[in-house]
């Protein structure tokens, strides 16, 4: 499924970029990002703390940009009660997309448990199939990865290429800590799931406690798996690789 055309930045200029944000603010290179591309950019966000931490900055950056929230028809009470809760307080322009398949469709063909039997699949209808809708047209996406997370995004630059779009990671060298640094400097609630002793949040039936110090550990514990999908949905010519 290709979602844009030929991609904004050179692949050859990602290296000149990249070492010119090791020394840039995140707040820095989100105005570059909106300079860059004016229109047809997006944030995603899931409401972990990444997210509205981008979304607050991009407040007096540039407010109008669609913040899109998949929602899988899984997650918790908690996350959509704090999405409402930032959306309100920062004024988001705020796009929800979800799959094409009906909730009672989606249990009817593949169970209430398909999470458990086929994790990937899963994923892939309600939440990659989603993002690729969003997608369309798209030259730019904002997102809150940061290479602490994951041995997987432990390279990940401030300005990468997914495809022929643009992604753009403003908090790419942030820990933990500094997130909620920048929480607690602007006042911004948090997600009550934290005090709870949740350290990353996706859908509730694949979400437990970590289990160790990787933060990401409660994400589909035990299962082996460790994306969604969402980050590795297209290769280089801008079709879906599938690998989702």
């Amino acid at each position: 499924m290709s979602v844009s055309s030929t991609p904004a930045i050179r692949r050859e200029d990602l290296a000149e970029l990249n070492e010119r944000f090791e020394t840039a603010s995140p707040e820095q290179i989100l105005g570059w990002a909106v300079t860059t591309f004016p229109t047809d950019i997006i944030l995603t966000c899931s409401f972990q703390h990444e997210g509205v931490v981008i979304a607050h900055m991009l407040r007096s950056i540039k407010p109008e940009i669609p913040v899109v929230f998949i929602d899988t028809r899984f997650h918790f009470k908690e996350t959509l009660e704090y999405r409402d809760q930032v959306t309100n307080l920062l004024g988001l322009n705020l796009k929800i997309v979800e799959s094409t398949v009906s909730f009672e469709d989606f249990k009817a063909k593949y169970g209430a448990d398909l999470n458990q039997r086929d994790p990937d699949l899963c994923c892939k209808i309600n939440k990659v199939d989603p993002l690729l809708s969003a997608l369309k047209g798209v030259k730019a996406w904002i997102n809150g990865r940061r290479r602490d997370q994951t041995a997987e995004r432990s390279d990940i630059g401030f300005v990468d290429l997914q495809g022929p779009i643009v992604k753009i990671n403003p908090l790419a060298a942030w820990h933990s800590k500094d997130t909620f640094r920048y929480l607690n400097a602007h006042n911004l609630p948090l997600n009550p799931l934290f005090d709870r002793g949740f350290t990353s949040i996706g859908c509730e039936p694949c979400t437990a406690l970590p289990t160790d110090g990787d933060e990401r550990s409660g994400r589909w514990a035990g299962s082996g798996k460790r994306e969604c999908g969402i980050h590795t949905i297209l290769d280089s010519s801008g079709e879906s690789n599938g690998n989702d």
